[in-house]
Parts: C-alpha cells; sequence; structure tokens
C-alpha cells in the first residue's frame, strides 16, 4: 500500500491561464486500486469489530468494487460473496474470474430488476445478518463517504495541506460515495465538479446531498460527458485516452476515469475554468472496464 499518491502535473491538458495537476490514486495499490481502498476501509473496520465471517456486496460484471472488496476481504480472513448484475448464461468476463481467484463466491442476480432483488438482499447495510457484512453497490453509505473523506484528509496530513492551492476538484460520478467524501472534506473555497458516467441520472443530486455533512454544500455536476451512458464509450474517447497515455502516460478506463479526463481537455477548450486556476482532477483507479474491449484498442493495454 502506498499512503501517498503523486500529485503530477499534466502540461498537455494545461496552458498559460489555467494549470492541471492529477492525484494518482490508481498508484496506492495494483489491486485495491484508487478510490475503492479508501471507500472499503471502514467496512472492513466495521466487519472485524462485527465479528462477521463473511462480506457481500454488489456490482457489474467489470466491477473494480467487486475485486477490490474479493481482495480485501480475503486479505483479512473473509469469505466473499458477490452478487452480480449479469447471468450464469453469459461468458465469465476476466474481472469475475479474478474475483473467484480471490476466493469470492458469485451469485448472478441477472439483468433486469437488479436493484429491486439487491434491496432484498440487503436488509442491514453496514452491520451482520447471519455472520454477513452487506456493503452497498459502490460502497454508497455514510460509511463509504466517510472513507472517502480519507482520500483528501489523510494526504492533507502527510503534504501539509497543499491540497487546498486548488481552485477545482474534479472527479468522476458512479454511486456519488467518492465526490461526497470530497465534498466533505475539502475547503469552503473549492469548486468541486462531478462528472456522472450514468446517462439521465435524475436521482444522483440527491443520493450526493444525502451523504453530506453540509447539506447545502455547493457542487457542480456536468450530466453531458457519459458517452452514451455507463460502460458505454465512443471512438472520439478512445482516441482522446490513446493520446492522454502518448502524451502523458496516464492510463484510464472507459467506464470512470477516461470520461473524466476527456471531459475536462472538453471543458479547458471551452474556457470553463477561470483564467490563473489550478485544477486537480482525481484519478480514482480500476481499469476493469477496459477489459470488455478488444486487445490492441487501447495503447496501454
Amino acid at each position: 500500500m502506498n499512503p501517498s499518491p503523486s500529485i503530477e502535473p499534466i502540461p498537455y491538458l494545461s496552458d498559460n491561464q489555467v494549470s492541471f495537476d492529477t492525484l494518482r490514486l490508481d498508484q496506492i495499490h495494483p489491486i485495491v486500486s484508487g478510490n475503492k481502498w479508501y471507500k472499503l476501509r471502514y467496512y472492513i473496520q466495521g466487519a472485524i469489530k462485527s465479528q462477521a465471517t463473511t462480506i457481500a456486496s454488489f456490482g457489474g460484471p467489470y466491477s473494480n468494487h467487486l475485486v477490490a472488496l474479493a481482495y480485501t476481504a480475503q486479505l483479512n480472513g473473509f469469505k466473499s460473496i458477490g452478487y452480480v448484475r449479469s447471468n450464469e448464461s453469459e461468458p465469465v468476463t476476466p474481472t469475475i474470474q479474478e474475483a473467484k481467484a480471490y476466493g469470492m463466491e458469485i451469485i448472478y442476480l441477472g439483468r433486469t430488476h437488479f436493484h429491486e432483488k439487491k434491496d432484498a438482499l440487503m436488509p442491514m447495510i453496514g452491520n451482520v445478518y447471519h455472520k454477513t457484512y452487506y456493503i452497498n453497490e459502490g460502497a454508497y453509505s455514510p460509511l463509504g463517504a466517510n472513507g472517502a473523506s480519507t482520500m483528501i484528509t489523510d494526504w492533507e496530513i502527510n503534504q501539509k495541506n497543499k491540497l487546498h492551492q486548488y481552485d477545482y476538484i474534479i472527479c468522476a460520478v458512479g454511486t456519488g460515495t467518492m465526490i461526497a467524501g470530497i465534498i466533505n472534506a475539502v475547503a469552503k473555497h473549492q469548486k468541486i465538479i462531478g462528472i456522472p458516467v450514468l446517462k439521465n441520472e435524475g436521482t444522483i443530486h440527491t443520493e450526493i446531498t444525502e451523504l453530506l455533512d453540509d447539506k447545502n454544500a455547493n457542487f457542480i455536476l456536468l450530466h453531458q460527458f457519459h458517452q452514451g451512458g455507463y460502460a458505454k464509450t465512443t471512438p472520439e474517447q478512445i482516441e482522446f485516452m490513446n493520446r492522454l497515455w502518448e502524451h502523458a502516460s496516464i492510463p484510464t478506463d472507459i467506464v470512470y476515469t477516461g470520461k473524466v479526463f476527456y471531459a475536462v481537455e472538453q471543458l479547458m477548450h471551452a474556457n470553463y475554468f477561470n483564467p490563473n486556476s489550478k485544477v486537480l482532477i482525481i484519478h480514482s483507479g480500476g481499469l476493469q472496464g477496459n477489459r470488455s474491449l478488444e486487445k490492441g484498442v487501447l495503447a496501454f493495454d
């Protein structure tokens, strides 16, 4: 575990008026990549304290969260169960194969009515039920948001509040757990921008607000950069991801980080950021989604 991931400048995106850096959370661990470790940390502590024997959670067939949980559970002596938004008749993805290799039992819930089935199976988030400790999809809950806050607070303690220099902090948004944790941790003057990766996600603002310490805290969601919806991509996004790798050696994924970095480039060209601003892009790690692409599509594959 690398407790102090680097902040790297991105000259390729920067110009004379606005500078862009990225917090490389993808560097903290090769498997429990990026924000996953932070979001899971208090859940693991809770499972230990509750004397659970099994940890269960939910996710899709290319879920970074499930792989991270499978590895972390095994490391801490727990069994794990992954309830997957897929069908048993479908090909087993490399992601699910990896989760199984770390000892996770996979149970397929199908693609229809997944959330209703999830709610029925998850009676007590963050509590033990028949020795099983349940974690919501993407670690969504105040506990997950508190863990996500530590990606900011831990770094600031180690680096003496250098994150306060940034005018904008921008990140991808899935369940909203990470951005809620960031909002709870940053200074009042900082503008927080989220790039939702789901199309027509009308409830996400409310779901984020429910996790905030200050329900009136300001944040911005820019919904136009989803590239067609969750796990969808476009040739333009793929071209950008390869270009970013060529110029900055930053690997990104089609589901989350590729979208947020691509959004930043478009916002920069549109003069969205105030002159003389400093912008921090959160690289939240996790490249599982790229496994759905054919070999050779990405230059860093």
